[in-house]
C-alpha cells in the first residue's frame, strides 16, 4: 500500500499541497495519508480537518522515515532527503532545469523524484500543471495588487466632480497568467494592451477585451510547447522600442513573461521606467528568474524615479486556500496515473506524461533534458 505524506511548507510559504479534501480523495483511492502537524494551519486547513478526513497528523521525521511518497510545494534540505529510504517517490517544485546540484542529491540517495514544473503542456495533462494553476492565481492577485497601489482609479468614471479617465494597463506575456490578468484588469474597467511575442495568442487576447501590440518578425517555434523562445537579436530591438512607447504612456504593466529553464527575458529596461509617469505601478511576476525590468528586486517593493515596481514571484501564497486547493486537484490527477485500484504505485516511464516529469529514477536521470543539460557536467 502506499503511504502519502504531505509536509509543512517552508516559513515564507502560506500553501500546502495536498488539502484535507484531496487527502480524502487520495484515501478512497486505497492510500493512507500523513500530514505534517500544522502543514495546512496558514491556508485555513487545520489539523482537524485532515483527520475528519481519515489522514493521520504526525512528525516530519515520521513522514520521512516511513512514507514511501511524499509531497511537497518547494524543495526539502538535503537534511531532508538523507531521512528518506531509498526508493521513496518525492513529488515537488526543484526546477530540474535549473537546480543540477539537487538532481545530483536525490541521485545518490537513489529518490524517485517528480518535478511538478516538468509537466508537459498537452491536453491530457492539463488538469495537472500546477504552473497554470498557480498562475492563474498570480495573475488575478497582480492586478489587485496593482489596483490597490495606483493612486488612481482603474476605471473611468462621471462625476459631479468630473470626469476620471480609465487607466491603462499594459500586460507582458499573454500566457496563463497575462490571460487572468488580461480578464481581471478589464473587469476592474481599464484599458488593456497586451505584448506577446507569439502570434497565436491575439485571438485570446481580444476575445478578452484587450489590445494585442504587434511587433513583426517574431520567431514563433511550434515544438516549445507553446512556451516563448528566445528571439533573434533585430527583432529585440524592434521589441524594445515598440515597448517602451507603449509602457511610457501606461498606468500599469503587469510583467509575465518568462522562459523555462533561462533568464527571464529583459522586456522593460531603467529607461522605459524613466520615462513612465509618477505614480505609475509595474509588478514583475518574472522576479524570482531575473525578472522582465531591469530595476526589478526580487521580494523587494522599491520606488525608480517616482514608479512603483514590485518584485513578486510567489503571489500564489498570498491567496493559499484557494491556491493549495488548485494545486492539491492538480496533484490528485496526477496520483490517478500512478496508483492502480489496490493503492499501488507504479512508474510507468512509457507514459508521456511521467517521461517528463519523473526526473530521476533508480539511481538515473530519466528526464531526456535534464541528463543533456548536465552531461557536460559529469564528463
Amino acid at each position: 500500500m502506499t503511504t502519502a505524506g504531505i509536509l509543512m511548507e517552508p516559513g515564507f510559504e502560506n500553501r500546502v499541497s495536498v488539502t484535507p479534501e484531496s487527502a480524502a480523495q487520495m484515501i478512497k483511492m486505497g492510500m493512507q495519508i500523513c500530514v505534517e502537524k500544522n502543514a495546512g494551519t496558514k491556508a485555513s486547513h487545520p489539523d482537524n480537518q485532515y483527520e475528519a478526513a481519515s489522514a493521520k497528523a504526525t512528525s516530519r521525521d515520521e513522514i520521512l522515515t516511513n512514507c514511501n511518497l511524499i509531497y511537497s510545494i518547494h524543495p526539502v534540505a538535503t537534511t531532508d532527503l538523507d531521512k528518506m529510504k531509498a526508493g521513496t517517490v518525492y513529488i515537488s517544485m526543484i526546477s530540474p532545469l535549473t537546480n543540477s546540484s539537487y538532481v545530483e542529491e536525490l541521485l545518490k540517495r537513489n529518490i524517485t523524484c517528480l518535478s511538478l514544473e516538468s509537466i508537459p503542456r498537452t491536453t491530457r495533462a492539463q488538469s495537472m500543471d500546477v504552473l497554470s494553476s498557480q498562475a492563474t492565481v498570480a495573475g488575478y492577485k497582480a492586478v489587485l495588487m496593482a489596483a490597490t497601489t495606483l493612486p488612481k482609479f482603474f476605471p473611468m468614471f462621471m462625476t459631479a466632480a468630473g470626469s476620471i479617465i480609465p487607466s491603462k494597463i499594459m500586460i507582458l506575456g499573454a500566457g496563463v497568467a497575462g490571460l487572468q490578468a488580461i480578464a481581471t484588469a478589464k473587469r476592474l474597467g481599464g484599458v488593456v494592451e497586451v505584448f506577446d511575442v507569439r502570434a497565436a495568442v491575439k485571438e485570446e487576447v481580444m476575445s478578452l477585451g484587450g489590445k494585442f501590440i504587434e511587433v513583426e518578425g517574431a520567431k514563433d517555434e511550434k515544438s516549445a510547447g507553446g512556451y516563448a523562445v528566445e528571439q533573434t537579436e533585430e527583432f529585440l530591438q524592434k521589441q524594445k522600442q515598440v515597448i517602451h512607447d507603449h509602457a511610457s504612456k501606461s498606468d500599469v504593466i503587469i510583467c509575465t513573461a518568462q522562459i523555462p529553464g533561462r533568464k527571464a527575458p529583459l522586456l522593460i529596461t531603467k529607461e522605459t521606467v524613466e520615462a513612465m509617469k509618477p505614480g505609475s505601478v509595474i509588478i514583475d511576476l518574472a522576479a524570482s528568474t531575473g525578472g522582465n525590468c531591469e530595476v526589478t528586486q526580487n521580494d523587494k517593493t522599491i520606488n525608480h524615479n517616482g514608479v512603483t515596481v514590485i518584485g513578486e514571484s510567489n503571489l500564489p501564497s498570498t491567496m493559499p486556500m484557494d491556491a493549495s486547493k488548485m494545486f492539491g486537484k492538480n496533484i490528485i490527477n496526477l496520483m490517478k496515473i500512478i496508483v492502480d485500484k489496490e493503492g499501488v504505485m507504479n512508474i510507468n516511464l512509457e507514459d508521456d506524461i511521467l517521461k517528463e516529469t519523473v526526473i530521476t529514477h533508480q539511481g538515473q536521470i530519466s528526464n531526456t533534458r535534464v541528463k543533456a543539460q548536465m552531461q557536460p557536467a559529469s564528463v
